[in-house]
């Protein structure tokens, strides 16, 4: 940025040189603005989940409704996403790191819950642009030993998600929830 030199005796000029310098640093502080932080490009996908969501499970009660509040955020200087959730007010949460695997090529996770246990796995991207997650759970009290899920952004910017459990050999429907963006929810552990 030049900034000129102000004569003092000739107020047109030390007009247009505060407009100069009001001019630039607008200029400036629009394209600083417009820059992203960066985000490993195995991310990059990632980048329409990064807000807080809150979704309500799909089998809940209308009286009684399970809501899940989920933050997406970039993390580690934006060589990962982190995820933390809250369902109805910290009953159940989790966090959940997800970061590039060069030696497996892809994306892996690691979530940890509430409840004591922990799950690992792996997420990929399928041409029509659907999430998929397969995870492996390790000690799960109600016997749950893998989950799967397909995750989509909805057309009216909010973001759908169904899974599938396995447990003892079979696998079977799991939650559903559509999650609308809610920069006012909060998640909460107890």
């Amino acid at each position: 940025m030049i900034i000129p030199i102000i004569e003092p005796h000739d107020p047109m000029n030390t007009l247009r040189n505060v407009l100069t310098i009001v001019c630039s640093c607008g200029a400036a502080l629009a394209m600083a603005g417009a820059e992203k932080p960066s985000l490993d490009p195995h991310l990059e996908p990632l980048r329409p989940f990064l807000k807080t969501w809150r979704g309500t499970f799909k089998d809940s009660k209308p009286d009684k409704p399970t809501v899940d509040v989920a933050r997406w955020e970039r993390a580690l200087n934006g060589r990962a996403v982190r995820l933390l959730h809250s369902i109805n007010d910290g009953d159940y949460g989790g966090e959940t790191m997800l970061i590039w695997d060069e030696k497996k090529q892809s994306i892996v996770f690691y979530y940890f819950t509430t409840e004591g246990y922990m799950t690992t796995g792996t997420m990929t991207f399928n041409k029509d642009g659907k999430v998929i997650t397969h995870e492996q759970i390790a000690g799960s009290a109600n016997g749950i030993t893998e989950v799967r899920a397909t995750s989509e952004l909805l057309p009216d910017g909010g973001f759908h998600v169904k899974a599938e459990y396995r447990k003892n050999g079979d696998w079977a429907p799991g939650h559903e929830v559509t999650y609308r963006e809610d920069a006012a929810a909060a998640v909460v552990f107890k």
